[in-house]
């Protein structure tokens, strides 16, 4: 006998809504904040500084990959696109001559550092400047919540 659905409640569906919202309009301002002041979209800001917190600002793609919950061909598309712009470069890796290592350039460093005070101004009155202290705790812990539920790669820190 087939289980019946446990459909939303209207509450549930109202904050299912919202949340879907709040994402993708979100998303859709960081990334045009984004390209209108520093020329690149959030997905790339979100690689620049990964590496710049990485040892020797630099990571085997695969790992910049996994970190980012990129896949291998999405990764490799917008590193090829960084490296046009020379803020990014491949290298060989060492220990592991299938691998290759992304690698931060003094360039990228200075896009990142030329980028971050307007993208973290977009964050801030999109979303910090909106919520009390309280609710960005809230926030936090909810977010947290589910995300234990979603993650199953425990290592990689949110990165934005």
């Amino acid at each position: 006998m087939a289980r019946r659905p446990r459909w939303l409640t209207d509450d549930e569906q109202a904050t299912w809504r919202s949340y879907l919202l709040t994402t993708q309009l979100l998303d859709e301002a960081l990334d045009r904040q984004l390209q209108r002041d520093a020329g690149f979209p959030h997905a790339y800001y979100g690689i620049l500084v990964t590496l710049s917190e990485a040892p020797q600002r630099s990571l085997r793609m695969s790992e910049l990959a996994r970190r980012l919950r990129y896949s291998q061909s999405r990764m490799t598309h917008a590193v090829t696109s960084l490296e046009r712009s020379g803020w990014v470069r491949r290298e060989a890796c060492p220990s592991d001559r299938r691998g290759q290592l992304a690698v931060l350039t003094p360039a990228g460093m200075d896009a990142l550092k030329a980028a971050a005070p307007g993208h973290v101004a977009e964050v801030r009155a999109r979303l910090f400047d909106r919520l009390t202290p309280t609710q960005q705790a809230q926030l936090r812990d909810i977010c947290d919540t589910v995300l234990a539920g979603l993650d199953t790669n425990e290592d990689a820190a949110p990165s934005s």
